[in-house]
């Protein structure tokens, strides 16, 4: 079974619509991952629910 999941997400810094791999065999998580367009930091929160829907929240560095 794949954990990963492809979740588009819009970079807050440049507003590029980049595709990023989520981890769903964690059900809560906060990182840090380079957006693959400006490589400026953007901060994940991601929530997998028991029902596999996944809430990907992306912020700056400085909100």
């Amino acid at each position: 079974m794949n954990e990963l999941k492809e979740k588009a997400i819009q970079c807050p810094y440049c507003g590029e619509s980049i595709s990023v791999l989520i981890d769903c065999s964690v059900p809560d998580q906060n990182y840090i991952e380079d957006c693959q367009v400006c490589c400026r930091p953007i901060n994940f929160s991601v929530t997998v629910s028991a029902d596999d829907s996944i809430e990907v929240v992306v912020s700056s560095e400085n909100e």
